[in-house]
Formats: C-alpha cells, sequence, structure tokens
C-alpha cells in the first residue's frame, strides 16, 4: 500500500470528515476522495462508510487505521533519528502526564533537558492516565507518564514499552485538628465522614481502601483538581485521599496529612517500543527517571512532612 495515501486516510479518519482532512491538509476535497478511493482499490475492500455529517470507519477501516498509526509514529521516530544526526541536541517529544506530574515531575526534568539539550523541545498535554496512554496508542503522543494504584501496571499491547518510574504513597488528607490525626487507626473513625473522590481510577482505589478497613466511603464530591480538594477539606467539607505528589504540588496550610502504609501507587512511563530508539525519547526518559529519584528520600517518603501520631 502506498504509505502517503495510508497517511491521508489516516488524516480522515482522524477528523471523521474528507472535507476536514482536506483543509488539515492544505488539498482540494476531491484529491482527499481520490486517494481514498485508490487506497480502497488497494485493499481490495471499503474503509470508510459516507453519511450527511462526514463518514465512519468500516471495521477494514478501524484496522487499517491502528497500522497507519504505528507507521506515523516510526516517520515521527526517523524525523527526530535525522534531526539528531545532524545536532545530537535536536528533537522533538510530545509528552502526555497525569495533572500531579506535570506540576512536579514534568517541570524538573523539562529544566534539566533545557539546560543540557538546548535544542530539545518538549511539547507538554495534561491529561489522566487513560487518555494520555490513548495519546501514545494513536501515535499522538511520544511518552506518556501514567499512575495505577495496582502493584503492576495495566498490560497496554505488545507494540508499548512500560517502564517503571517510581511508587507514590497515598496519604489521607483531613482538615487541621481532626481526630484521625491522632488514631492509631485513622480510617476506623471516618467510617460516617463525607469523602472527596479524584478521577475514576482514584474514585475505585478510595473505595477498595474502605471497604478494606470495613465500610463503604459516603463519597460527596467528585473533582479531578487536588487544589478544590484541599479546599474542601480545609473547610471541613469532607476528607480525601491525596497521592504525595499532589501534596508536593500543592499544600493547603489548613490541612493535616496521615501517611496509610499501604496505599501506593506506581508512576510508570509509556511509549512505543520503537519510540526509544530515538535520542530525545531516551534523553526525556532519562531525565523524568532522575526527577523522579530526586524526589524520594532514603526511606522511600517523598522530602514533603506528613503528620503523624504521637
Amino acid at each position: 500500500m502506498d504509505t502517503h495515501r495510508l497517511l491521508i486516510f489516516r488524516e480522515v479518519a482522524r477528523t471523521e470528515s474528507i472535507a476536514a482532512a482536506a483543509r488539515k491538509l492544505g488539498w482540494t476535497q476531491p484529491a482527499v476522495s481520490q486517494h481514498l478511493r485508490h487506497l480502497e482499490r488497494q485493499a481490495g475492500l471499503p474503509l470508510v462508510v459516507r453519511h450527511s455529517r462526514g463518514i465512519r470507519l468500516t471495521e477494514a477501516g478501524a484496522t487499517l487505521l491502528r497500522h497507519a498509526d504505528a507507521i506515523a509514529t516510526r516517520l515521527h521516530a526517523a524525523e527526530d533519528d535525522m534531526a539528531a544526526l545532524a545536532d545530537l541536541s535536536a528533537g522533538t517529544v510530545r509528552l502526555a502526564a497525569f495533572p500531579s506530574a506535570s506540576a512536579t515531575l514534568v517541570p524538573t526534568a523539562m529544566t534539566d533537558l533545557a539546560r543540557r539539550h538546548r535544542g530539545l523541545e518538549i511539547r507538554l498535554t495534561q491529561c489522566e492516565p487513560p487518555a494520555a496512554a490513548d495519546l501514545v496508542t494513536s501515535g499522538e503522543a511520544d511518552l506518556a507518564v501514567l499512575f495505577s494504584h495496582d502493584d503492576r501496571p495495566p498490560d497496554h499491547g505488545p507494540d508499548l514499552q512500560v517502564i517503571p518510574l517510581t511508587t507514590d504513597p497515598v496519604r489521607l488528607v483531613v482538615p487541621t485538628g481532626h481526630a484521625a490525626v491522632t488514631a492509631a487507626e485513622p480510617l476506623t473513625v471516618l467510617t460516617t465522614t463525607p469523602w472527596i473522590a479524584g478521577c475514576p481510577g482514584c474514585a475505585a482505589h478510595l473505595t477498595r481502601t474502605c471497604e478494606l478497613a470495613g465500610f463503604t466511603p459516603d463519597i460527596r464530591h467528585s473533582t479531578d483538581d487536588y487544589v478544590v480538594i484541599q479546599n474542601l477539606v480545609a473547610r471541613n467539607l469532607g476528607v480525601a485521599l491525596l497521592p504525595q505528589l499532589a501534596l508536593d504540588a500543592y499544600r493547603h496550610p489548613d490541612v493535616q496529612v496521615r501517611p496509610l502504609g499501604t496505599a501506593d501507587r506506581t508512576h510508570y512511563l509509556l511509549c512505543h517500543r520503537e519510540a526509544l530508539q530515538t535520542p530525545s525519547v531516551t534523553q526525556t526518559t532519562r531525565s523524568l527517571q532522575q526527577a523522579a529519584a530526586a524526589r524520594q528520600k532514603p526511606d522511600g517518603l517523598s522530602r514533603s512532612r506528613c503528620t503523624t501520631p504521637g
């Protein structure tokens, strides 16, 4: 199949419109339609179904799109390789990361890269792990910083590489002076207290943690914003679980934090296997690993102070 036509088809599939793809490519709509018809003849199957609002992929089209995404990733990697051969500090890395990592680990890594490789450009997109993983899978991002509340990150498929980064303790966050601060088993005094949950994965982890302690949490509020969560806690509107990384990014003066000891989450990097062959992605990976290592003390806890009973 013609690679050029595959990339044109990829743009049609991503925009769900021949007209929108033509505008983005700077071509005429008839020219894009002609390339699409040629590709369908080469494939021997219809790839799209046209309707009044654009196009819909057939099963063959969806299958071919996965290959087109992989080709686009390889081509982007080839561009980076050529730039690196001409100038070892050149290249662009499209990085996706969840909010607290975007506020802590990523700026540290970006500062390090800017100091050592002035020509290397990092383009950050902030999003939660499922969306960030999708960006890598589709070829829209080269590297993603993700987290998992399980011991192991999810299986992302054979084409993707999972790189361990660090563990992040999850803390109990309560209003200043709350009884849970000094309780031997802090969760046991929170069975009837309102809770504030985060993203869907974090909310599921909160529920599992409380159920292990013998109760189902009364989740009153949901927000992905760790600043909002702490402001609600400070006003005695609920309690929450927050990862230490979020508390490193922002700490409200009117909340107290208790370690739980058994509720860590795992941070890891995700990229296409081929992407690790490009110097820009390799250097970015190393800088993120160094930033993660620098935030850890010998006992495995972050620099931020936690309140402990006694």
